[in-house]
């Protein structure tokens, strides 16, 4: 296997879930898989886009599709309130026109659901989303990834390692930093990690963020 499996797909079906549920015949399944790509997109697209939503800490944690036959369901599952629950039918109803219309088609029945996180700094996406935004804001890494590391601290989590990655502080050379609290046993299959990759872009260059979480 090597050393770069994704800790998410290691786990499946042992601590973790999938974000899909439907069934078709096998020359529609490269079509559903595009279509929930395309769902997933077009609404963190619509998020990104809302002038109302700031980027703070409002980020997606999660999308759940769940196909039948004429009716898809989707589940989104935040760690904040957002523009979607604020404008409670309003916001469902324009994000729903939304995806219609990126999606053009008209047969299938669309159901939007909006679910909040109990724990949102539990969540990987939310840290990582949180280190971005203080790196935008020139705040060091250093206090960055340590600061996250103290919000996670309340949740009554397990472990936690972060890694950060390229031109740092925007010197010359890239390099790859990384601080860890607690333990996490990323080669047991037991273990529940969460894990999450994300990539942000500033005026030096592009950074990753990778988080680990051992609940």
């Amino acid at each position: 296997m090597g050393q770069k499996i994704n800790p998410l797909g290691f786990r499946l079906g042992k601590t973790q879930v999938y974000h899909s549920f439907w069934f078709c015949k096998p020359k529609y399944f490269s079509m559903s898989l595009q279509e929930d790509a395309k769902i997933r997109n077009s609404i963190k697209d619509y998020v990104k886009k809302s002038k109302k939503i700031s980027l703070d800490l409002e980020g997606i944690v999660n999308i759940g599709i769940k196909k039948r036959i004429g009716l898809i369901k989707v589940i989104i599952y935040i760690g904040f309130p957002n523009l979607l629950i604020e404008g409670q039918t309003q916001g469902l109803n324009r994000l729903q026109m939304h995806l219609k219309r990126e999606l053009i088609y008209v047969n299938n029945q669309l159901n939007i659901l909006i679910k909040r996180i109990d724990k949102p700094y539990e969540q990987p996406i939310i840290l990582a989303e949180y280190i971005a935004l203080q790196l935008k804001n020139r705040v060091s890494f250093q206090k960055s990834m340590k600061k996250a590391i103290e919000l996670t601290e309340k949740t009554g989590i397990k472990g936690i390692q972060v890694k950060l990655a390229g031109r740092i502080d925007g010197k010359e050379i890239a390099r790859v930093e990384w601080i860890r609290e607690g333990k996490v046993p990323l080669q047991t299959i037991d273990a529940k990690i969460d894990y999450c990759s994300h990539t942000i872009r500033t005026n030096h260059g592009l950074l990753g963020i990778k988080i680990w979480i051992y609940k």
